[in-house]
């Protein structure tokens, strides 16, 4: 039963991060195009938003590769939900 809970909780971690991927990134290009120095957004962006992915990634691999997977599954869910939200909130 524990083995559910872990690969949940995986799976909600990658929605979260997902969410916090996709919608920074969409935040970055809403706010970067106007900005005075739009490089340094978007490095500054890219670069933080792969930072806390990747560490939450490297974590939850030292757990088991299913849950590994199920963050990745979430990630792929968020993405798909932050391109349909805000496909229509321009």
């Amino acid at each position: 039963m524990s083995e559910i809970g872990g690969i949940t909780g995986s799976l909600v971690a990658g929605v979260l991060l997902g969410a916090l991927f996709f919608g920074g990134l969409w935040w970055t290009v809403r706010r970067g195009v106007t900005a005075p120095n739009p490089a340094l957004w978007f490095g500054l962006s890219a670069l933080s938003r792969m930072a806390i992915v990747l560490v939450t990634l490297f974590y939850l691999a030292r757990t088991g590769w299913s849950s590994l997977l199920a963050c990745l599954c979430g990630l792929l869910i968020a993405r798909v939900a932050v391109t349909r939200l805000t496909r229509n909130a321009d």
